[in-house]
């Protein structure tokens, strides 16, 4: 294969978008999994709940753009955790509506906090103008 002097994948945007994603989001990782023992998509499901509060788990997998299998696989640890509870949805029995439940809420409003200090940390070395311009760029390139 021969090498083309004009792409370099470590300049990639995805690549380089993919990498900076998945560093610090290991580098949160450690809190929710060594505390409360979650998964990722765990803590996103969390998160979705306790900030926008009960919604189905289509309704996450839309917002969070997390397949639907992985939603399910998260939703079910969480309520066997007991940090989660489903209604049948009056209507429509084959959908529920999630809620997190007391101790749902307390690890939310725990990790709540932890992610805002370990946004502030991250972001620290950057100016406020550049925190702006990077949240504006990436918006931007959510919304390609």
């Amino acid at each position: 294969m021969t090498k083309k002097p004009d792409f370099d994948l470590q300049d990639f945007m995805p690549y380089l978008l993919n990498q900076a994603a998945d560093k610090t989001s290991r580098a949160f990782e450690a809190a929710y999994k060594a505390k409360y023992g979650m998964l990722r998509t765990e803590w996103r499901v969390v998160f979705h709940l306790g900030h926008y509060g009960k919604m189905t788990a289509k309704v996450i997998c839309d917002r969070a753009r997390i397949h639907k299998t992985k939603v399910s696989r998260a939703v079910h640890a969480l309520e066997e955790k007991r940090y989660l509870a489903r209604k049948p949805l009056p209507d429509d029995r084959r959908h529920e509506v999630l809620s997190l439940t007391k101790a749902g809420v307390i690890v939310f409003e725990d990790l709540y906090q932890e992610a805002q200090r370990f946004d502030a940390d991250l972001m620290s070395v950057f100016s406020a103008a550049e925190r702006e311009q990077m949240r504006n760029f990436l918006i931007k390139i959510a919304k390609f």
